[in-house]
């Protein structure tokens, strides 16, 4: 029997935010079992239509549901924009937290539905595209499978990482990262021109849930003169554990200060992860959405604009003058944007990597990861997923390291540096 023979049919899902390269990824994908014979499907719109599967009321149906795809559906795909099989962040794991929860059939209905959709287009293996969130489902089908019958079909998964906020754990960088980082800090730069040429400042609230990674990377590509991710919130920027948003303007307006009085100069930008709005006080957030995995609508808080209304206010009260500022929010135009070289190369080896994880190595619950040279490795969902949550941990930067250090010398500093620093001469220019 020829290798991985028992995989004839492969299901392609992709869930959650978009990012730069998803159509190399999945073109990779396809075309590696296209190539060796077998066929490939991709669903539309990630889970939405497989979480609501029935056999009688709605059963999925080809070009409606999903895409058989033919080797022309995967030409000049590598470079393109957009998902070519669309996206959605409908979560059939919803409520389901706890190993016991995967024997409630009520909890798990939509997983059921899931599975019997796939047993019913007669799926071998499912690869798995997406976030934190969409690993965290492609755990959840196959713990559930680990419940079935002994003689029950089961299907494979495996799970391709995908998050622009590049905080995955068990790689070193996600596809899209790199892009969104480019597309961003070229905005920075043009926002900075605009800044110097207006003698203002600028606000700027990038995307980055839960960790600095992307928000770091803008500041430092896009010559930011400071950036404060969640991985920044202490007592100097809180309050019982919450972000005080008068501190974190009074932060801002120190460094203006710094810039006015030390170097004449007075215009600069900042950036700001927009994982900082899901600090703030309950209050403030009582009515804001939340998504099906239950995260707050970061888009609607609209943090740099909050943050530069409460600098300007606050920057006339002290000093008696008014200072331009204004807040922007970026990282929607990135999500879709042209991919960077390295992230078509890394989403291209991914893709390749569902293939061989699955027919050359014969895995079933485990991430494919890239690390050195592109080199392929593959992670057990068990090392990846709490076992006792069921969720997934995230990477943060961390304070001290290596990269948290380039972009704290890079930005401006607010207290004085002694005069043998090396940093000294590199502000006088800033």
């Amino acid at each position: 029997m020829k290798r991985g023979n028992e995989i004839q049919r492969v299901a392609i899902v992709f869930a959650g935010g978009p990012a730069p390269a998803a159509n190399a990824v999945i073109g990779a994908a396809a075309t590696s079992f296209l190539e060796d014979r077998r066929e490939v499907i991709g669903f539309f719109h990630g889970y939405s239509n497989l979480q609501d599967y029935h056999p009688i009321t709605h059963r999925l149906l080809p070009d409606k549901h999903y895409r058989v795809f033919v080797e022309k559906d995967l030409r000049g795909l590598r470079n393109s924009r957009g998902i070519l099989i669309g996206t959605s962040r409908a979560n059939p794991g919803k409520g389901i937290e706890s190993e016991a929860d995967l024997a409630d059939p009520n909890k798990t209905a939509r997983l059921r539905n899931v599975y019997d959709a796939l047993v019913d287009l007669q799926i071998d293996a499912l690869v798995s595209i997406g976030g934190d969130d969409t690993l965290k489902t492609a755990n959840l089908i196959h713990r559930y499978q680990a419940r079935l019958p002994a003689g029950a079909r089961r299907v494979r998964v495996v799970h391709l990482p995908k998050t622009i906020d590049n905080d995955y754990r068990g790689i070193d960088f996600t596809f899209g990262f790199f892009t969104a980082v480019d597309v961003m800090a070229k905005e920075m730069l043009n926002l900075r021109a605009d800044a110097i040429a207006t003698s203002s400042y600028y606000i700027v609230e990038t995307m980055g849930r839960k960790a600095g990674w992307l928000s770091y990377g803008v500041a430092i590509a896009g010559e930011a003169n400071l950036v404060i991710a969640t991985e920044d919130v202490n007592e100097s920027l809180s309050v019982d554990g919450k972000l005080d948003l008068t501190k974190l303007a009074d932060r801002i307006i120190d460094l203006i200060v710094a810039r006015e009085t030390r170097w004449d100069k007075h215009y600069g930008t900042v950036v700001l992860a927009e994982g900082l709005a899901e600090l703030l006080p309950d209050d403030a957030l009582a009515t804001t959405t939340r998504d099906d995995h239950g995260h707050i609508s970061l888009g609607r808080v609209d943090l740099g604009k909050l943050v530069a209304h409460i600098v300007a206010e606050r920057y006339e009260a002290r000093h008696g003058r008014a200072r331009k500022v204004t807040g922007i929010q970026l990282g929607y135009e990135s999500r879709c944007a042209a991919p960077h070289a390295f992230d078509v190369m890394l989403g291209s080896q991914l893709g390749i990597g569902a293939y061989r994880a699955l027919v050359e190595e014969g895995l079933d619950g485990h991430m494919v990861s890239c690390g050195g040279q592109l080199d392929l490795h593959y992670v057990p969902f068990s090392e990846l997923v709490n076992a006792d949550t069921l969720k997934t941990e995230v990477r943060f930067i961390e304070p001290g390291s290596d990269f948290h250090r380039l972009a704290r010398f890079l930005e401006t500093r607010v207290d004085p540096l002694p005069e043998w620093s090396p940093g000294r001469r590199k502000e006088e220019r800033r």
